[in-house]
């Protein structure tokens, strides 16, 4: 249990520790072509993971498989550099102004509340609110590390956008 929270944690740090890094006019900046800005990619992160958020502290059924039988497959295709995924219209980011402070306020809250689920709810159980295609519906555990590997998945992103603003 501990080694989840740790690593919850540690890669929503890792987010925030990222984004806090880009100054007021970054946050907003494309930085090439066919990219999202840091404010768009923060909000998409903000919207999956707020979603996993509320589908983990959902309703929950028995789990009749290994709690942990996707996570090898949902590592495998989330932290694949080469893959491209489409993003769900959900969980796509408006093309807006954002607001620095507000998204990292957001990103500590689904953080929190992330930890909170991780140390309170049996992991073990189905989540029967939200049914995921190509996975179907996930347990606890495979919805919090869906959450950690797509957030490590847009880190990369996000530190490539940056370094992208910041080398010219």
């Amino acid at each position: 249990m501990e080694k989840i929270i740790n690593e919850t944690n540690e890669v929503l740090s890792t987010l925030e520790n990222t984004l806090s890094k880009f100054d007021t006019a970054q946050i907003n900046s494309v930085p090439f072509k066919g990219s999202w800005t840091a404010g768009q990619l923060a909000e998409h992160l903000i919207l999956a993971n707020s979603g996993f958020l509320q589908v983990i502290n959902g309703s929950a059924g028995e789990t009749d498989r290994p709690a942990d039988l996707m996570l090898v497959q949902i590592k495998k295709d989330l932290l694949d550099t080469d893959a491209k995924y489409h993003s769900p219209k959900e969980i796509y980011p408006e093309n807006k102004t954002y607001n620095q402070a507000e998204l990292l306020e957001n990103l500590k809250q689904i953080r929190e509340g992330l930890s909170k689920a991780v140390n309170s709810l049996d992991l073990t159980r189905t989540c029967v609110s939200y049914e995921l295609p190509v996975y179907g519906f996930l347990t606890r555990l495979e919805a919090v590390y869906f959450v950690i590997y797509h957030t490590q998945r847009h880190v990369r992103q996000l530190k490539n956008i940056y370094n992208n603003l910041n080398s010219n």
